[in-house]
């Protein structure tokens, strides 16, 4: 049934579309491009949340085994937290030979933070995309309504014909540019709420990281008091 009933309704999509304003058109055509690109951006951030979190597990095991925090490891690309490591331990040898004073550690400090800022841009790089999306797509798509139902009624009014069947066609193409809008607003609302989530989890973590490995250089490399 449900087979049976997907081409009459891409047919009435396609009538509706057809009936429908130059402006609702163009609108609907904007809206498809945008929703090609939401799904886009949320596939490729959930591939890159998804690496990054298993990533991040599997670096943390394998530091915290470790006798000595700082005895090189396997690499984990994907994991920021193997970003931050690798320029804490770079800025730790900047520093010349150990002991190091306390100004030395907060400068190590420092650049582990300033790493954790950089790849939680990355992080949320697109991000942007889906909040624009799920703001401005209702408005677009309502935009289109109203011009299209303007556009009918002005058609009626010069034609002199005041009749439901007059403007039926014109007010169903006006209002797919609303359900366009909707359909694409939706799943980037949903998108975005599970990608902050999995984004803010993971900046908690690097935090956690970065003050983990600040006190690991203290303890390992700082003067004694």
């Amino acid at each position: 049934m449900n087979g049976l009933m997907f081409p009459l309704f891409l047919g009435s999509v396609t009538e509706m579309f057809n009936q429908s304003a130059l402006p609702g058109k163009l609108i609907v055509m904007i809206l498809f491009i945008s929703s090609v690109g939401v799904w886009y951006v949320m596939a490729s951030k959930m591939i890159q949340l998804s690496r990054a979190r298993s990533g991040s597990e599997r670096f943390l095991i394998a530091f915290r085994n470790k006798g000595n925090p700082f005895d090189q490891g396997p690499r984990i690309p994907e994991s920021p937290l193997n970003t931050l490591y690798e320029a804490g331990c770079s800025a730790i040898s900047s520093q010349g030979n150990p002991p190091l004073t306390a100004y030395q550690v907060e400068a190590v400090r420092a650049v582990v933070d300033r790493t954790m800022a950089d790849e939680a841009l990355l992080l949320e790089d697109g991000m942007g995309l889906l909040a624009t999306a799920v703001t401005a797509c209702p408005f677009l798509g309502l935009l289109g309504t109203v011009w299209g139902v303007m556009d009918a009624f002005g058609g009626m009014a010069s034609s002199g014909a005041a009749t439901l069947s007059a403007v039926a066609p014109g007010i169903a193409g006006a209002l797919l540019t609303t359900v366009v809008g909707l359909v694409v607003a939706l799943p980037s609302s949903i998108g975005y709420n599970m990608l902050t989530s999995r984004i803010r989890r993971l900046a908690v973590q690097m935090d956690n990281f970065a003050q983990e490995f600040g006190t690991a250089a203290q303890q390992h490399f700082g003067a004694a008091e």
